[in-house]
């Protein structure tokens, strides 16, 4: 009969030492998981991610249903603990529940500490510990308005940059003069400060809260020592944290500042044990994950007779904040015989700093460059002599090994098997290689099977030079999922939606059985654009599913403020908008205007609550949205052409306005700019855009494919045509084939490559009639895109769906 294992937490602590037990004698136990969240075990770490829109709610989950059921684990999520007797060995729920237990694993994580000032209850007042707290901030950032965080330190930070791109603006109270003084010294915590300034948030050090003030029964601001008062929509307390030990203190165990375990996590009863941040080992309280893997490690050695005794851990911490790369390990105040390492490149804003003692690394920060961190940290874990490499040491394992020239895959082969390379999930070089020895030819397949660089992704270049280095040729790319809640690819996924008649997002999962019941933000926003393109007219585009930018018609910036374009037909204007678009600026006090690259006018630094108002004002001067932010059309570039220019060969001008008033509006895999140059001289670029006219003397030559950014890539020439009626058809008919079979998120520069333009000219120019099938329904799925986003909603605009399905069936008949 198996032993009763309960465990008190289903966190990321909890949840591992079961995974680690399982993984060593998976019938030993008979498990029971209480949680007090009502949901399945999850990545806290990540939910900062979460809070930026970067990832949702699905996208972090560690553990689904299937683990639960697929090991025989009884949860109870939304119930906690509320009392343990470890006389009669039982532990009793909020609900009531009693549990009897041989073995009782006591995981309940840490409280946040909020700082006792007047205020401090009121609503609005909020922590950011789990996903109850991010919902309170995303709530709160829909309507935008000032946001206060107290705490400078890395969860501080991490909740500013959140709410600072949900539109909030944000400002920063840190007591002391540094920010992140626990992991940065004065210089890189000067650096980190400089940039954070730079991108709209406002940072006050040495600042000490005095009070948190209310209005109408809620929190609505801050006061400061010093009298400042900050105004405040939402106050987050990101001041530190505390071990839960309130249950473990209760039942009669020893408790100092943590629970008091021994090498093995066990407390002093013997039956019952505790791991992660709750818990206090040989002196000392871990407020990072990273220490728990090693507990977790060693307390399912001694349930399952193989103890492994944990000795302690040095801390290192990684901060990834748009852009910002710091790492900080071990002891970087210095101290009697400690030298200071320093290399400092502000070109590219680098700081580099490592802290040896008789000649040793004891401790190192790094701003700007951190692929060294892992390399620092192992030779600070291990003690190793750094006498031989000191005067390459500042510059990184690479010239440590022997300089620039060496094989860049050099330093991650040169680390030890038991180097830490994915510090979200505790895993190691050793253990990564065994999984790929194993069969995990793949990024995806290695991170299934021992979640290396399944989390924050920092660690992913590192994976990918280990399956390099270790299977050489035969890493396998197979056919990419559309994502990893399905095995489906995208033209499976595609040709499943037309084939079925699936046509709604729940259906499609349902039918091809998504492993995640909502989804997750890869696929969502796919599956949305595949049952538009599918059923123009009869499937209602789901806004929750679009990227943030496509839901608000407008482009958010680093600080949280968003830019708008207005569309300028074929980049003309006139007085009328210009005076619009000037009042607009001055109205809404926008910072910056830029004529961008699409000969359009772009007005920064509208604030989101703002943005209704300057929609309004442009439509009223009869502009329209030039959808800067979406997946669709964005501009026409064009030349002044043969109207004006001595060069040009046809009417550029006129072409371009044509060709932007039949496209506009349509929504497409990603997206899609055209130019239209009025001679060979091609001044608009026509070469490098997805649809290029270059206007000759005998007519049109339409090119495909281009791409002018990160990857340059040349067109190619699809066809020559005389009319512009042609060059429309054409157009329409080459992007409804782009939009019918590319992959979402795939620009028609790697479509073209992937599919070949051959087979691109074969399915437009080898049947008479598919340029005028393609087009059609290209021209009627636009009359259900060209509704300017911008612009209010008439009610009872758009016929009665059943009033046309006549109409639209024998169309997406065609189009199947």
């Amino acid at each position: 009969m198996r032993e009763r294992l309960v465990v008190i937490g289903n966190g990321m602590a909890g949840c591992r030492a079961v995974e680690e037990i399982l993984a060593r004698d998976p019938d030993r136990f008979a498990v029971t998981i209480f949680g007090a969240e009502p949901r399945v075990n999850y990545n806290r770490i990540m939910l900062s991610p979460v809070l930026a829109g970067e990832k949702t709610f699905e996208d972090i989950v560690i553990n689904g249903p299937d683990w639960y059921a697929d090991n025989a684990i009884t949860l109870f999520s939304g119930d906690p603990v509320a009392a343990i007797d470890i006389r009669a060995r039982t532990v009793t729920s909020a609900a009531g529940r009693v549990e009897p237990y041989d073995k009782l694993l006591i995981a309940t994580g840490s409280d946040p500490f909020i700082i006792p000032v007047p205020g401090k209850d009121l609503p609005g007042v909020v922590t950011f510990r789990d996903l109850d707290d991010v919902e309170k901030m995303l709530a709160a950032a829909e309507s935008g308005g000032n946001a206060v965080v107290i705490g400078g330190g890395l969860l501080g930070l991490e909740a500013a940059h959140g709410l600072s791109l949900r539109g909030m603006k944000v400002t920063v109270i840190h007591l002391m003069p540094t920010l992140m003084e626990r992991q940065l010294d004065e210089a890189s915590g000067w650096l980190l400060r400089q940039e954070l300034e730079r991108r709209g948030q406002t940072i006050l050090t040495g600042a000490n809260t005095k009070a948190i003030l209310e209005a109408d029964g809620r929190v609505a601001g801050v006061e400061l020592e010093d009298g400042t008062r900050i105004k405040a929509d939402i106050v987050v307390m990101a001041v530190g944290i505390r071990p839960a030990t309130g249950l473990a203190k209760a039942a009669g165990l020893a408790v100092e500042r943590g629970i008091l375990v021994n090498d093995h996590m066990v407390t002093s009863d013997p039956n019952v044990l505790a791991v992660g941040e709750c818990v206090q080992h040989r002196g000392v309280c871990y407020g990072l994950v990273a220490p728990l893997w090693d507990m977790c490690r060693s307390l399912a050695g001694y349930l399952t007779d193989a103890p492994q005794g944990y000795e302690g851990s040095v801390i290192s911490t990684k901060l990834k904040v748009s852009g910002i790369d710091l790492f900080s390990a071990g002891d970087i105040s210095g101290g009697d015989g400690a030298e200071d390492i320093v290399m400092r490149d502000a070109a590219r804003g680098v700081y580099k700093r490592v802290v040896v003692k008789d000649n040793r690394v004891v401790g190192a920060v790094l701003y700007g460059d951190t692929d060294d961190g892992n390399w620092y940290f192992d030779l600070l874990k291990k003690g190793e002599d750094i006498s031989p490499i000191r005067e390459a040491l500042i510059f990184g394992q690479a010239f440590a090994a022997g300089g620039v020239q060496g094989d860049p895959n050099a330093a991650v082969a040169a680390l030890p098997d038991d180097a830490e390379l994915c510090g979200c999930n505790g895993v190691s070089k050793g253990q990564v290689v065994g999984c790929i020895n194993a069969g995990a030819h793949s990024l995806d397949a290695v991170r299934s099977k021992c979640k290396a660089s399944a989390s924050c992704g920092s660690c992913t270049d590192l994976v990918e030079k280990l399956l390099a280095i270790t299977l050489g040729a035969e890493v396998e790319s197979g056919p990419k999922t559309l994502c990893k809640c399905t095995s489906f690819t995208h033209d499976a996924v595609r040709r499943n939606i037309v084939e079925k008649g699936l046509k709604a997002i729940p259906q499609v999962m349902q039918e091809l059985h998504w492993t995640t019941p909502d989804g997750c933000s890869c696929c969502r926003p796919a599956l949305n654009y595949y049952l538009l393109c599918a059923w123009p007219g009869e499937y209602v585009d789901d806004q929750q599913s679009r990227f943030v930018n496509e839901r608000l018609h407008a482009n958010i910036q680093k600080d949280g403020t968003y830019s708008v374009v207005p569309r300028m037909w074929g980049g003309l204007t006139n007085p009328r908008e210009l005076r619009a678009i000037a009042d607009v600026v001055e109205k809404y006090n926008a910072p910056m205007v830029k004529v961008t690259g699409g000969q359009r006018l772009d007005i920064f630094g509208i604030r989101k609550e703002d943005l209704p108002a300057v929609w309004a004002d442009l439509n009223a001067a009869g502009m329209v949205s030039g959808h800067a932010y979406g997946k669709s059309l964005r501009t026409v570039k064009t030349c002044v052409g043969s109207e004006w220019c001595r060069f040009g060969t046809q009417d550029s001008t006129g072409l371009g306005v044509k060709i932007e008033r039949m496209t506009w509006g349509s929504w497409m895999p990603h997206k899609f700019k055209i130019a239209v140059s009025g001679c060979p001289r091609n001044c608009a670029e026509a070469t490098i855009k997805d649809f290029g006219v270059v206007c000759v003397d005998s007519g049109y030559e339409l090119h495909i494919g281009g791409n002018g950014g990160m990857h340059l890539r040349a067109t190619d020439l699809l066809t020559k045509v005389a009319t512009e009626e042609e060059v429309l058809a054409i157009c329409a008919a080459f992007i409804q084939l782009y939009r019918e079979d590319a992959h979402y998120l795939e620009r028609t520069a790697s479509w073209v490559e992937r599919k070949g333009v051959d087979w691109v000219r074969a399915q437009l120019l080898g049947d008479p009639e598919a340029i005028g099938r393609l087009a059609r329904r290209f021209h009627y799925s636009q009359r259900f895109s060209q509704d300017d986003p911008w612009a209010a909603r008439v009610a009872g605009e758009r016929r009665d769906l059943h009033a046309h399905l006549a109409e639209v069936r024998p169309l997406q008949r065609e189009h199947a």
